[in-house]
């Protein structure tokens, strides 16, 4: 089983039939640092699972590039709002690194959402489980110190700090560079 399956069967269990049916309708792709998988002002079509690699989302705001997402190995890359809505969002996401992803497209995975109760349990799970990450990420910059929101990815993501620009790992984080830097010489991890 690869990786995307071992993942995907966390969140809820399916039948033999239906994970071959997902493995049947998922592509795996290599792409190089730098690859667009989602361009900004686009429909989002596809489901991405990070298999090896590093995604950021970002969009342009005032002339400055904010980064308000990064998905690591083991997670997923998507707009969830377009991909749902099927409407164009602002927003891009971009490999920082040659990364390995899965990929499932929106009209292959309705299909099959409509035909088997468990795929579409499946993906209502994920799906949530997105939810539950974006209102924590709003709620940590809304409720969160810069140094709490440090300490945080430090903590579950330490990885980040040394693979993203960290005029990137700011932005994901809600503060200046500047305020970011000052905060990493304070801290002793």
């Amino acid at each position: 089983m690869n990786s995307f399956l071992q993942a995907i069967v966390q969140f809820a269990k399916l039948d033999t039939e239906s994970l071959n049916e997902i493995s049947a309708i998922t592509k795996r792709h290599e792409f190089p640092k730098g690859h667009i998988l989602l361009q900004r002002n686009s429909i989002c079509n596809y489901f991405y699972f990070i298999e090896k690699g590093l995604t950021r989302t970002f969009y342009i705001k005032d002339g400055k590039d904010i980064t308000d997402w990064i998905s690591t190995e083991g997670t997923f890359a998507v707009s969830l709002i377009s991909f749902i809505t099927r409407e164009p969002d602002r927003r891009t996401i971009e490999l920082l690194e040659p990364s390995v992803v899965y990929a499932i497209g929106y009209d292959d995975i309705e299909a099959l959402c409509k035909q088997r109760h468990d795929v579409e349990h499946l993906i209502r799970e994920i799906v949530s489980f997105g939810l539950v990450q974006l209102q924590r990420k709003f709620d940590e910059l809304h409720f969160s110190t810069a140094k709490q929101r440090y300490k945080n990815l430090m903590e579950t993501n330490p990885t980040i700090i040394q693979r993203v620009p960290l005029g990137m790992v700011a932005s994901f984080l809600g503060m200046t560079q500047e305020t970011l830097s000052r905060i990493r010489s304070q801290i002793a991890f």
